[in-house]
């Protein structure tokens, strides 16, 4: 079935980049595990290392199981190629190193993952890279966070845990007007949104979470939207315009051309990803694809079920606020309702009426509802951000992010509705109880 014939996610998360093995038949995709690939010839060998020929070499830099993966995910986000990595946050590490270097500048989004936001406000520092986060609430704040040094855009789709969808269509306006890609993290809204549609030029996942469902695997993705004219604003991408000593003077967005609009990935695949080493496994990317082939259909399920929990929480007298994207009205409800088709995620956040203690006392009474500090599994889970996954950044950072000190984030799973809401409600009463005789 030719990949350009599938345009409905359920059929490319199926058939994009894989029919059948050529030498057995096999159906299911094989695992590669193998570090080294056998040339052909050295002439073979040489034209594979001076990409004047696309072909395996060593598994750090690309490998026939992998390759599926990339090809899949591509086409389910609507890109021209993408590159499979060890983790999410070597995705985002990656997706923007291979555009800054020291002295240059990203404009991020405060609306932030606590591990990226750490990554960006003090790693980075040591790179000598500038992250300027802007509140999203006001898309031009990126317009007036932009100078000559600004490299790329950083955002969420749907952030975690704040949940306010991102302006997708607004900022990577902008950014088009002044020569700068917007890079998407879209891994809390697979299937529900494509931001290279919206006008991103980047969209990186977490794999480990819904790709994959099934929380056995750490792996990361980042796909290149082919959409963006890298050469219209060289000034701004010398690491893609200007020649690369690593490479003999290759100058990427040239040397490409021949191959369709991949200079960013190619430049990612054969540079960062040759230097920085942080290949995904052959045995993850074929667990991958095993929980990618299920991921529109338990979509349907993680949405329909957040929507019940949602409005069973709201409801719940113990429960002060409730953050979910159904709930969300004026401008967030609207951007909400903009960029996401089918539902409005799994993630959700409360708070209860007796603050950060109340919230912990919720969590450990939980039974079947897991603590850990995952999303996107095919459980449900629970934790407190302000004390785990946010636990690095200051008081004032926390908030910026959305995290309060009570706040409790849960990723709904695809149990049955009535034995989520069931602990949920045992756990909110058991919460109450144990604050009452405490006094």
């Amino acid at each position: 079935m030719s990949d350009q014939k599938m345009t409905n996610p359920e059929t490319i998360a199926l058939h994009a980049g894989w029919r059948s093995d050529p030498s057995t038949g096999s159906v299911a995709v094989p695992i590669h595990q193998t570090t080294s690939f056998q040339f052909d010839s050295t002439e073979h060998a040489a034209d594979l290392f001076a990409l004047k020929q696309l072909g395996n070499i060593y598994t750090r830099i690309m490998n026939p199981t992998v390759d599926v993966l990339e090809k899949r995910i591509a086409a389910l986000e609507g890109g021209v190629a993408a590159l499979a990595v060890a983790s999410g946050q070597a995705a985002t590490t990656m997706s923007v190193l291979n555009l800054c270097q020291a002295g240059d500048n990203i404009v991020s989004s405060t609306d932030l993952y606590g591990g990226t936001w750490n990554l960006f406000a003090n790693t980075f520092k040591q790179f000598g890279i500038e992250v300027r986060f802007v509140d999203p609430e006001n898309p031009d704040n990126f317009a007036a966070a932009t100078d000559a040094k600004t490299r790329c855009y950083y955002a969420e789709t749907l952030p975690n845990p704040k949940l306010q969808v991102f302006p997708i269509a607004e900022v990577a306006a902008i950014g088009r007007r002044l020569g700068v890609p917007l890079i998407m993290d879209n891994t809390a809204a697979p299937i529900l949104c494509r931001p290279l549609a919206h006008g991103a030029a980047v969209v990186m996942h977490s794999t480990t979470k819904f790709i994959g469902g099934h929380g056995t695997s750490i792996g990361g993705m980042i796909v290149d939207g082919g959409n963006f004219d890298w050469e219209k604003h060289g000034e701004r991408f010398p690491l893609l315009t200007t020649p690369d000593p690593s490479y003999h003077g290759a100058v990427w967005t040239e040397a490409v051309k021949p191959l369709g609009p991949i200079a960013y990935i190619i430049r990612a695949r054969v540079v960062m990803q040759r230097d920085l080493g942080a290949p995904m496994s052959p045995f993850n990317a074929f667990l991958f694809l095993q929980g990618l082939e299920t991921l529109p259909l338990r979509m349907e399920r993680h949405c329909a079920n957040a929507l019940k929990v949602a409005s069973f929480l709201a409801n719940h007298p113990q429960v002060t606020r409730v953050i979910h994207p159904s709930l969300q009205e004026g401008t967030a409800r609207a951007r909400a309702d903009a960029h996401l088709r089918g539902g409005y995620g799994a993630l959700m956040g409360f708070e209860l009426a007796g603050g950060a203690e109340a919230g912990k006392r919720f969590i450990d009474s939980l039974r079947m509802i897991y603590h850990v500090a995952n999303i996107g599994d095919a459980r449900t889970l629970a934790i407190h951000p302000a004390s785990t996954t946010h636990s690095q950044l200051s008081a004032k950072e926390q908030a910026a992010t959305g995290v309060t000190p009570g706040y409790v984030r849960l990723s709904i799973g695809i149990e049955h509705i009535d034995d989520i809401i069931g602990d949920l409600s045992q756990a909110l009463d058991a919460a109450t109880s144990r604050k009452k005789a405490a006094e």
